[in-house]
């Protein structure tokens, strides 16, 4: 009997903490760390009488994602009521957006490690509120309710089912990721649960075109979580199915300390949820002009700045990638590479973006890294490192000395933009290139060798002629 080769399919949904001040449908702070319930008003708390209003700024953050992915945002779209039943969701519903969501279509390019571009497509992005939180710990049998998050506005990003291993779902959630923060709509902590993915995975004979059945791994807040839930989901559906079995439509959560998933509830389908219009909302409208207002203010996205990097600076693709990762790391090496441009004004303008990014990617990488710090707290500001490269590009340094100057500039050795060239001066690090100074060096340097006198230079050609003749 032939071997079945499986193919894994994947679709995540991510939920987006929206940066603004106030809740999504109220006025009450969204803050991180605040007290249990200090920050939960009449509307988070669904009291009688009270109504919701809805953010302006959320809006205008659904808006940019939807015109950054390149998908439809709509000029009317609408709320709904999500109807379920959770101590820490007050109103026994969650306002929504179903089928008239604000942005809908859209797609994602992603680079895999190899290098490999691939695009996701997007379903949908829509606007909602979060829920409170149960807490366990402390309570003695008995959970506590903080609805602190209650009414945090969110954007809940939904993928096609277009990846096909966890590698390629976690390329997809760093891109994600990577560009929320880029255009500014969300801190991306994933620690207080800012960014939150759902998988949902299923698995089917390669060259079968029907979806399997999928299970929905729940709340996954790390990229290394998402990737072993993700791999051990599709190794214990594959050993059902060879082993006679069948997959049940559920949600799954994902234990780290065990690494494998587990069963939490079976999965609801949108008719169990009894959505329905919310009646306290008026439709949202899109007029042309706000959607031209928003576009105007977004920045220059990863994308496209990948792709001036290889058309422009003749940077190889790869290269281009790292450098794009976040927005910060981007503006940083443009810095540099804007340093180095000033220092050579006659320089050759790929030479110095490669020399920029080698060192961007490299180095200081690596001691980002090590320091576990983001690159806006690097204790080498991009200035600085810009006179470092200038110093081996104009040979006062090799290559090798200018990692010793780097470590001592990261340890504050110096400060400003001439820390580097504060650095070599006092620790005597100049190289020498001139050919008549290093003779001069030499020859000081040299022992005194003794001048031979003629008659032992002649003696010694006698004996061997001598020698020659006897042989």
């Amino acid at each position: 009997m032939k071997k079945v080769t499986w193919e894994t399919v994947i679709g995540l949904e991510t939920h987006v903490q929206l940066s603004t001040r106030a809740k999504i449908f109220s006025g009450a702070a969204t803050a991180f760390g605040a007290p249990p319930n200090s920050q939960a008003c009449a509307v988070d708390l669904a009291l009688p009488g009270v109504l919701p209003v809805l953010n302006r700024g959320a809006v205008e953050r659904a808006i940019r994602f939807g015109l950054a992915v390149g998908a439809q945002v709509r000029s009317r779209s609408l709320f709904a009521r999500k109807n379920y039943f959770y101590p820490d969701l007050p109103k026994g519903y969650q306002i929504s957006q179903f089928d008239a969501p604000i942005v809908l279509g859209g797609a994602l390019r992603i680079v895999l490690a190899d290098g490999t571009e691939r695009t996701v497509r997007l379903t949908r992005a829509h606007l909602e509120e979060d829920a409170g939180k149960s807490l366990h710990e402390d309570f003695h049998g008995m959970s506590g309710i903080d609805l602190n998050r209650a009414g945090t506005p969110l954007l809940e990003v939904v993928s096609e089912p277009d990846m096909r291993s966890a590698a390629e779902a976690v390329a997809y959630a760093r891109a994600l990721h990577a560009l929320v923060r880029w255009i500014d709509i969300c801190d991306g902590n994933m620690q207080e649960g800012s960014f939150r993915c759902d998988a949902n995975v299923s698995v089917r004979p390669r060259g079968a075109s029907d979806l399997g059945t999928r299970c929905e791994i729940k709340n996954l807040n790390s990229f290394r979580f998402l990737e072993r839930a993700i791999e051990h989901e599709v190794g214990r559906q594959i050993a059902i199915i060879e082993e006679g079995g069948r997959i049940e439509l559920e949600t799954r959560l994902y234990d780290p300390d065990r690494d494998e998933t587990r069963s939490m509830r079976s999965k609801e389908e949108a008719h169990d949820y009894r959505y329905f219009p919310e009646p306290d909302l008026l439709p949202l409208e899109v007029s042309a002009a706000w959607l031209g207002e928003v576009g105007a203010s977004l920045p220059e996205l990863p994308a496209a700045k990948r792709e001036r990097y290889v058309r422009e600076l003749a940077l190889p693709a790869q290269d281009a990638a790292t450098l794009t990762a976040s927005r910060e790391t981007a503006e940083y090496f443009e810095a540099v590479a804007a340093g180095l441009a000033a220092a050579e004004p006659t320089g050759d303008r790929a030479a110095q973006a490669k020399a920029a990014a080698n060192w961007v990617a490299g180095e200081l990488a690596g001691a980002l890294n090590r320091a576990d710090v983001e690159i806006g707290a690097s204790p080498v500001c991009a200035r600085s490192l810009a006179r470092l490269i200038a110093r081996i590009r104009d040979g006062t340094i090799s290559g090798k000395i200018a990692k010793e100057v780097f470590d001592a500039m990261w340890a504050g050795e110096a400060a400003g933009d001439a820390a580097a060239d504060a650095i070599i001066e006092r620790r005597g690090l100049r190289q020498i290139t001139d050919a008549g100074a290093l003779e001069g060096v030499i020859d000081e340097s040299s022992p005194r060798i003794p001048p031979r006198s003629p008659s032992t230079a002649a003696a010694r050609r006698r004996r061997s002629t001598i020698s020659s003749a006897r042989q």
